[in-house]
């Protein structure tokens, strides 16, 4: 089936501008959030309104969905006004939520039993990457299925990988996460150190940035926290979602990741205190309460 017509499910922080590009592109796009006001962008660009998930895929030969967490997805894919409810036959289901690879794998079983093609497919990048066109996106499914929806994916990231069966894609976001749980820690103990110390921030990352302890990390969310700018790429309760789901992931390999769980604890340290819907980089709020004298 020749891809025309998308649909898209979730346009939140990162979802609005992934669907944006497909709009620019010359794409009929059908949407729909569960609040329409972060969908009027879209509409404004000619996107249009669909009431529920099922009218979404009724109209779509390829629906995307990036929604918050794995019950999200259940619903939005599985429910019963969801998209599997409505998917013709033929059509494509791309998940870009970080969900369960479990999940992930059974939507997969679910949609070939309707005759219906399905690939998991999360991101890495955040809001920059999204309005950038520059996110990474780690997929898992059908290898022909990946081949025909690559040049969608094309107008969405740079870094663009193929893993393998339905749920690699998701394993490999959670190798992500797993790596930018800890690294964020350092991020924020260099700029608290930094601070206290009296060097400047934005010249410190400027060259710490660019030698061997570079990261994206550091490179991004550093001037922001720089200039107290603690807006969200990508909400701490998502990650705190993300290290969970990794963490069980671990426990069910019997595998110990101490750094991870330390991290995790971290983050959940800074949901009591209030900061669930700030960025990850609010870590650094944390830190600096934890120091105040």
């Amino acid at each position: 089936m020749e891809i025309k017509n998308v649909g898209w499910i979730g346009t939140g922080v990162m979802g609005r501008s992934m669907c944006l590009h497909l709009v620019e592109a010359g794409y009929s796009a059908f949407v729909y959030n569960r609040t329409k006001a972060k969908a009027q962008d879209l509409l404004s660009a000619g996107a249009a309104w669909c009431e529920n998930p099922f009218e979404v895929a009724r109209n779509s030969d390829c629906v995307f969905t990036i929604v918050g967490y794995p019950a999200d997805v259940e619903e939005v894919v599985l429910g019963e006004r969801g998209v599997l409810s409505g998917a013709k036959a033929g059509s494509i289901l791309v998940e870009m939520t970080t969900s369960e690879p479990t999940l992930a794998k059974r939507i997969h079983e679910e949609t070939m039993s309707k005759s219906v093609s399905a690939l998991d497919a999360p991101v890495s990048g955040g809001d920059v990457g999204a309005r950038s066109g520059k996110l990474a996106i780690m997929v898992g499914g059908d290898r022909k299925v990946f081949d025909q929806v690559m040049p969608l994916f094309e107008l969405m990231g740079e870094n663009i990988a193929y893993m393998g069966s339905a749920g690699a894609g998701q394993h490999t976001k959670m190798c992500n996460q797993i790596h930018i749980a800890t690294t964020m820690i350092g991020v924020v103990e260099c700029l608290l150190y930094a601070y206290k110390a009296g060097v400047d921030l934005e010249e410190m990352i400027a060259v710490v940035g660019s030698g061997a302890a570079a990261s994206w990390s550091l490179n991004n969310y550093g001037p922001r926290i720089a200039k107290g700018n603690f807006d969200p790429g990508f909400f701490i309760k998502h990650f705190v979602k993300d290290m969970d789901i990794a963490l069980k992931e671990a426990r069910r390999m019997k595998l110990s990741l101490p750094g991870l769980a330390m991290a995790h604890q971290f983050y959940v340290s800074a949901m009591a205190i209030g900061l669930e819907n700030m960025g990850t980089h609010s870590l650094y709020k944390l830190f600096e309460r934890m120091n105040q004298a």
